[in-house]
């Protein structure tokens, strides 16, 4: 599971990237990403489509669900990965090319023992050396959330996972985020369903590093 990501270029930088029209204004979002929470709404860029075009825009990182606990009560948890594409809850997003949208992200971390500076867990962070920025395949959806009789609504997004590569299971052997080629970015944000979810494969070792 990918908790945290690293985008480092601006807005005007993503604009121009991933030819893509701002809708964020004056939003800053340079520097790590986190979930979000029920008491932090941390926002992450995307790029999706709006009436055929590609626009740049600003959701909270993380679907919200109610599960049940061990001991029957009720606890909220963001969802930030995808790995499961039959599941009904996803379907109805990965269906819908409206829906889906790149991640822009310049690295991504996976959890390693001991603690960083920042006192969070220390991390291995991937990268790809050869590129200036990279997307992970990702859907933005609307939800309605009932926990413990309130009702929370709004938009956010999440991002696919997949069997991690030969570089990444050695580190964190669950899983790694689904990266797309550049070629492949018209295809995630408009083909058919099986064509896009046919992307969720690793990305090749050889173009990536770990540090």
């Amino acid at each position: 599971m990918c908790n945290r990501f690293r985008q480092v270029k601006t807005k005007e930088n993503l604009s121009l990237i991933f030819e893509a029209r701002d809708l964020i204004g004056g939003e800053m979002l340079e520097g790590d990403r986190y979930p979000s929470s029920r008491t932090t709404m941390r926002l992450g860029f995307v790029v999706r489509k709006q009436e055929g075009e590609r626009v740049l825009d600003a959701l909270p990182w993380g679907v919200p669900a109610s599960i049940k606990t061990p001991t029957g009560g009720r606890k909220l948890t963001w969802v930030t990965n995808v790995r499961n594409l039959t599941s009904g809850h996803w379907r109805s997003a990965l269906s819908n090319p409206v829906n889906r949208c790149l991640v822009p992200f310049t690295s991504f971390a996976e959890p390693k023992p001991g603690m960083g500076g920042d006192g969070r867990p220390a991390c291995w962070w991937f990268n790809l050396p050869s590129s200036d920025v990279a997307a992970f395949a990702g859907i933005w959806r609307s939800y309605t959330v009932d926990h413990k009789g309130e009702l929370l609504t709004g938009v956010a997004f999440a991002f696919l996972t997949c069997e991690p590569n030969p570089l990444v299971k050695p580190l964190h052997s669950k899983a790694m985020p689904v990266i797309l080629q550049p070629e492949d970015y018209d295809t995630w944000l408009d083909a058919d369903t099986d064509s896009a979810c046919s992307l969720a494969q690793p990305f090749p070792s050889q173009l990536m590093a770990v540090a």
